[in-house]
């Protein structure tokens, strides 16, 4: 493709400790994209399309020496501010998250090729046909399932087509919970997820409260756990660390 057409609008790059899933507690460099396709209750992220005239890198790994690059940016350009976030540090993984991240397909696969760490990407699960054209250029992804409660409309069906694609690579999913969330939502989710991947790794996430969501109690979690324990093998109960520690 030629000319700016590849070009994206990245609010953020940024070297820290990853703070969710699987991976919890690695040293990962973070690529953040403009835009999303739900509306959750609980998101805490500015990631409205065409608000972000620079992208924000942290120049050296763990300086907090903020420094703005205008946008958009090439996927070459990013690999670079990628190399520069990373400075001076080993990284398990490079971060694609959002927003949506494949709401930008096109520009993680031209990326891809350019960066010289694993890709994850952190995704809600739903734009099944956008996956279909990155995925072999990701090391992994982590796949949320959010539940009606917490969004403007079910996306059951997109989530079962996208674990279906997701599956064959190093994923894990997410649900995030809150004290409202009802028994029969997350059921569903844990039953979506023994049907189409027992082998998955599940991870319950209380929320983090914000726009009105509580935090689910310690009986709601030890409940919910135990009734994806009879269903799936690897399931843990984790919090947003980085939120604990104050991180970026």
């Amino acid at each position: 493709m030629r000319g700016t057409e590849m070009n994206e609008n990245i609010i953020e790059i940024f070297s820290t400790v990853q703070g969710e899933g699987k991976y919890v507690g690695c040293r990962q460099v973070f690529l953040r994209l403009e835009g999303c396709n739900l509306h959750c209750s609980y998101c805490d992220t500015n990631s409205a399309v065409g608000m972000h005239p620079d992208c924000v890198v942290e120049e050296g790994a763990g300086t907090y020496h903020l420094v703005p690059y205008p946008n958009p940016i090439s996927p070459q350009r990013a690999a670079e501010l990628v190399e520069i976030a990373a400075a001076g540090v080993p990284h398990q993984a490079l971060n694609i998250t959002g927003g949506e991240p494949l709401l930008h397909a096109a520009f993680i696969r031209a990326l891809a090729p350019h960066v010289h760490l694993p890709i994850y990407l952190e995704s809600n699960g739903t734009l099944h046909e956008e996956l279909k054209k990155c995925v072999d250029c990701v090391a992994g992804i982590s796949m949320d399932i959010k539940l009606p409660s917490a969004t403007t409309h079910p996306v059951w069906d997109a989530h079962v087509r996208f674990l279906e694609i997701a599956k064959a690579k190093d994923t894990w999913v997410k649900i995030v919970v809150a004290g409202e969330s009802p028994d029969g939502e997350v059921d569903t989710a844990i039953r979506l997820v023994a049907d189409i991947a027992p082998e998955t790794m599940l991870i319950l996430q209380p929320v983090t409260p914000y726009g009105g969501c509580t935090k689910p109690s310690p009986e709601q979690l030890l409940a919910w756990q135990e009734n994806a324990l009879r269903r799936l093998a690897h399931v843990r109960v984790i919090p947003q660390t980085h939120r604990m520690m104050d991180m970026l």
